[in-house]
């Protein structure tokens, strides 16, 4: 073929986006480009015409998790348009989440022809298989060929629908040849709005039979982690067993559902009147060592519940033996006694009690306490930034008796990379009020996240900001106990605590978003409750010089108390 029997760039470009609306794409976001520019003219026609909604990033990290999120809310794909070059290289964190988090992202990378490759061109590189492992499917496609099979096969790749492949990101890296531009006379159709393409409702809770009486009875733990859904929670409910759930599993709520559960543990573990005897993982578990301990000892068989395949884990190289269906799974899993259930809630309830008159104590707001209440009062859609802000919902945030908001995190690889890009996303794609709880760090590592040109639409996102000035997760580990001993003099403090005296209503104003700072969890909740429209911050001032003091005084709280109940039963 002849360039001048070739398709031209816009043609080309218009039958991949005809593809990727008939792949189900209805959200795109793009990123500025000459490159890319029949794919954006073509994207911008697609729009006009009502069929998809664009999402214009100047910066293409801050495009790869806005796209992130709009996939996670929206559950269906979505494309994400970069010019060649760099721009390509900085998709790459946003794909690796979305491929170990099974996310299905639609990468469309332009580049140039290929008689300019290896000429020292402008902005050439090698971008095909930039990704590596990270994405199901990567192919080229020449200037001037039909792009259709090649996006209908990413699409198909992307969405799960490969024999024994989850979902998760693709690229099809696109070459389009001059002229960059519609034809002449070409135009924008007439504007036909753009309708409701993804409505969620919420959570909603599940019901199963409750378990058969043949049934042995067994010390089993349900374990939700990240992603596991509301079956987990109608699992252990049905076989009246303890539930311990993660924040992100979608399950923290319902009766059998234990709160401080990771400081629960030791009082079940081996040595101990009633130790546990096996466990039900559902979803992937992601945030307190004492569980990964728990699932990793030998005297504790485990199962995990895996209908259909998974992409954070390869195949044989965890413990737990996967399980396809509900009735295998129970029969592994057996019922729990009431004395076994009942020991559970009632040392949950002693710890929730004993953790509630910690915090009620220190005046101020810390970590915990603001988690418990973000907990507490997020409705819609909540999204928990890494670090200490999930683990402090996981601690403290009390479950409630049914769900009550949908809840996201970026667990794949659990990076604070992106987070309000990605809540952004999030908002945009399921329409409803977003809070996102996250720490001065994760925030400042995207604040240009906040960027949204004039006339991008604008959710309505809640961003709670817990601002310790610094990094505070790293004095709860090891390396907090380096500081304490002076041996390495500031460096502790320098190289993990990072602190900073950033002005965070002034960076709210220069991006013009609203700002308000609170510093007891009362104000916090006022905050919380009050009506949203657009974005707003809600700065939470805590010091961290005393968190390392805090847990300690919590964890022996909650392990007297639980202590004088267990040994009372």
């Amino acid at each position: 073929m002849t360039f001048q029997d070739s398709l031209t760039s816009i043609a080309a470009a218009r039958i991949a986006v005809t593809a990727l609306l008939e792949g189900g794409v209805r959200h795109a976001v793009v990123a500025p480009g000459s490159r890319s520019a029949p794919m954006a003219y073509a994207l911008a026609e697609a729009e006009a015409a009502g069929r998809l909604r664009l999402h214009v990033r100047i910066d293409e990290r801050d495009a790869g998790f806005t796209a992130l999120g709009l996939a996670l809310s929206s559950e269906a794909p979505v494309a994400v348009l970069t010019t060649s070059g760099t721009a390509v290289g900085n998709l790459l964190p946003s794909v690796m989440e979305a491929n170990h988090s099974a996310v299905p992202i639609i990468v469309i990378s332009a580049d140039r022809p290929e008689e300019l490759h290896g000429t020292g061109a402008n902005q050439t590189t090698i971008q095909l298989d930039l990704f590596g492992d990270h994405v199901r499917f990567a192919v080229d496609v020449a200037a001037g060929e039909n792009p259709q099979k090649a996006v209908a096969t990413a699409l198909y790749a992307a969405t799960g629908a490969l024999e024994d492949t989850p979902p998760g990101p693709v690229q099809v890296n696109l070459a389009f040849r001059d002229p960059l531009v519609p034809e002449t006379g070409d135009a924008l159709p007439d504007t036909q709005g753009h309708g409701v393409f993804h409505y969620d409702a919420g959570p909603q809770a599940l019901d199963l039979p409750a378990a058969s009486s043949e049934l042995p009875e067994r010390r089993t733990v349900v374990l939700a982690g990240h992603d596991a859904g509301p079956v987990a929670e109608a699992f252990a409910r049905a076989h009246g067993l303890p539930l311990l759930a993660e924040p992100s599993s979608n399950a923290r709520f319902g009766p059998n559902a234990v709160g401080p559960y990771r400081v629960l543990l030791e009082h079940f573990g081996p040595g101990t009147p009633a130790p546990i005897e096996r466990v039900v993982l559902f979803g992937r578990a992601t945030l307190s060592r004492p569980v990964a301990s728990l699932l990793a000892r030998e005297s504790v068989e485990s199962a995990i519940y895996q209908p259909v395949p998974v992409a954070w884990y390869e195949p044989g190289r965890r413990r737990e033996t996967p399980i396809e269906t509900l009735p295998e799974l129970a029969v592994f899993a057996g019922r729990g006694s009431a004395e076994w259930l009942d020991s559970w809630l009632l040392a949950a309830a002693a710890a929730q009690h004993a953790l509630d008159g910690v915090l009620s104590g220190e005046g101020l707001a810390n970590g915990p306490a603001v988690g418990a209440t973000v907990w507490e009062h997020a409705r819609g859609q909540l999204v928990l930034g890494s670090s200490n802000g999930i683990r402090d919902v996981d601690l403290a945030g009390q479950p409630h008796h049914e769900p009550i908001a949908t809840v996201y995190a970026n667990r794949g690889l659990a990076g604070i990379d992106g987070t309000i890009a990605t809540a952004t996303g999030i908002a945009l794609g399921g329409g409803r009020e977003t809070t996102v709880l996250l720490g001065d760090v994760t925030f400042l590592h995207d604040a240009g996240g906040l960027l949204l040109g004039h006339g991008e639409p604008v959710p309505d996102l809640r961003i709670v900001v817990l601002n310790d000035s610094g990094g505070a997760i790293f004095s709860l580990l090891e390396h907090g106990a380096v500081e304490d001993t002076g041996a390495y003099g500031t460096a502790v403090e320098r190289l993990f605590g990072t602190p900073h005296s950033v002005d965070i209503a002034a960076l709210a104003a220069a991006y013009g978003v609203g700002h308000q700072a609170v510093s007891t969890t009362a104000e916090l909740a006022a905050a919380l409750k009050a009506p949203l429209k657009g974005r707003t911050i809600v700065e939470v001032r805590v010091d961290r010089a005393g968190l390392r003091a805090l847990h300690a005084r919590i964890k022996e709280a909650i392990n007297s108390a639980v202590g004088q109940v267990l040994t009372a039963g």
